[in-house]
């Protein structure tokens, strides 16, 4: 059987592909900036693409029977603003049609989180909060929300898919992108944290999910991948713990934090240059959300990573890297 995987080159992409042909599918994989350095790359066939480009994505999925939808745009930056809709609206309709017009095509979406609903008041969240407009939301939650619709447009038109929502995924990606940029801020030391947590998971949990759900009967759903919640203090000391680092030790109050990102507008007003912290970013991390994973362990039987686990496995692939960058 032959699968299709969009954003072949990004973190989910490199742990996805290894997999997939370990269980001995066919595998075409779209890239946009370069093929990346994986175990079994040369068995890929490596199409350059952009899910932007419907012919290109028609032409690709010509001989597939699975999509997984990696491809993605990650930001909080006010100018990516027309990105993000582009990228993660348009983009995934453009998959979705591809898929539809295919006719026997299985969908897996990469949400994310971010995409959930967030009642007040609510204590954990699941797949099934609705979704306020009302309420206000960053721009990258609500490209990844009007994407989700894109696919359940084509899930009303007939189309076998399944949707996951990764909360923030660990694994060794690359020393300046992604949730790595959270271990360089352990690795050299910085000293501020602020108040509130995340959720994470585990790459190769996230990859053994989708793969359960994709291969499985189940269709139409949506499931939150998410191994636990750790405050920020919790997750640096950690990774501090792993790398033999000190951890951060400054509080950064919430009225503070709300000073910082106003200074970081005007900044970037002055120098053109992309924003350290923006309003959105500081105040997701003043929040506490739990989002439970109860739904997908039911409906895979699988068990998540203990997140310490993950974040030592992290370090330890991270280390060569963090020294030469320093």
């Amino acid at each position: 059987m032959t699968v299709f995987v969009t954003g072949g080159s990004g973190l989910i992409g490199s742990f996805l592909i290894p997999a997939l042909l370990g269980k001995g599918y066919t595998v075409k994989a779209s890239y946009r900036e370069y093929v990346p350095s994986i175990e079994g790359k040369e068995q890929v066939q490596w199409l350059e693409g952009d899910i932007l480009d419907p012919i290109f994505l028609r032409e690709a999925l010509q001989d597939a029977e699975y999509v997984f939808h990696c491809a993605g745009l990650v930001s909080y930056a006010p100018q990516d603003k027309e990105l993000l809709k582009h990228v993660n609206i348009e983009g995934t309709a453009n998959v979705v049609d591809a898929c539809l017009d295919h006719g026997s095509i299985k969908l897996c979406h990469v949400s994310s989180i971010a995409a959930i609903g967030k009642p007040k008041g609510a204590s954990v969240l699941t797949e099934e909060n609705k979704w306020d407009a009302a309420e206000y939301h960053s721009a990258y939650a609500s490209s990844k929300y009007l994407g989700e619709l894109e696919v359940w447009r084509g899930v009303s038109e007939g189309l076998d898919a399944v949707i996951v929502n990764p909360s923030v995924i660990l694994g060794p990606a690359d020393w300046h992108r992604s949730s790595t940029q959270l271990f360089k801020y352990v690795y050299r030391e910085r000293p501020f944290y602020t108040e509130g947590g995340a959720n994470f998971v585990d790459v190769r949990d996230v990859v053994e999910a989708m793969m359960r759900l994709t291969f499985s009967d189940i269709t139409g759903e949506r499931f939150i991948l998410s191994a636990a919640e750790l405050s920020y203090k919790e997750f640096f000391r950690a990774v501090a713990a792993c790398f033999g680092k000190k951890a951060p030790g400054i509080k950064v109050p919430p009225a503070l934090t709300e000073v910082v990102w106003r200074l970081e507008r005007v900044r970037t007003w002055f120098t053109g240059g992309r924003p350290l912290i923006t309003k959105e970013t500081a105040r997701i991390t003043g929040k506490h959300h739990l989002f439970s994973n109860d739904k997908v362990r039911k409906a895979t039987g699988m068990d998540f990573r203990p997140i310490k686990d993950s974040l030592e496995w992290v370090c330890r692939e991270l280390k060569p890297a963090a020294q030469n960058a320093v």
